[in-house]
C-alpha cells in the first residue's frame, strides 16, 4: 500500500486551505473530529449490543425419555 510522503501531505493541505479558506479551516477540523467521534461511538454501541446478545443465556434442550432405566419412551404412552 503506498504511503503519503511529506510533499504529498503539503500539497493536500494547500488544496484544503484554498478550498475552505483560512477562517473556516478550524471549523472544518472540528466538525470532522466530531464526526469521527460519533462514528466510533456508534461502532462501540453496536459491538456492545452484539457482545450482549452473544453472552446471553444459552438454552439447552434435553430430551426426557421418561424412563429411568435407560429405555426410550414409547410413542403410545
Amino acid at each position: 500500500m503506498p504511503t503519503i510522503g511529506p510533499m504529498e501531505a503539503i500539497l493536500v493541505l494547500l488544496v484544503v486551505l484554498l478550498v475552505f479558506g483560512a477562517k473556516r479551516l478550524p471549523e472544518v477540523g472540528s466538525s470532522l473530529g466530531k464526526g469521527i467521534r460519533e462514528f466510533k461511538k456508534s461502532i462501540r454501541e453496536v459491538k456492545d449490543s452484539v457482545d450482549e446478545v452473544d453472552s446471553g443465556p444459552t438454552v439447552s434442550r434435553q430430551i426426557d425419555s421418561g424412563a429411568d432405566d435407560g429405555e426410550p419412551k414409547k410413542l403410545s404412552e
